[in-house]
């Protein structure tokens, strides 16, 4: 995913900092992790899921 991109989203549960995982982003904040699919960002709160521990 583009960095400059990456730098202005967003966590939309809880507005915190996103960080690129392997095939999602994560947010640093919640913990929320969002899927990218095709190369785009699906950053809904109802398709997020919680990441698992040590992750």
């Amino acid at each position: 995913m583009d960095r400059e991109l990456l730098e202005i989203l967003a966590c939309p549960a809880c507005h915190g900092a996103i960080a690129e995982q392997e095939k999602f982003l994560l947010c640093k904040g919640c913990g929320l992790r969002y899927r990218i699919e095709d190369g785009i960002a699906v950053l809904l709160i109802e398709e997020a899921q919680a990441a698992q521990k040590g992750a």
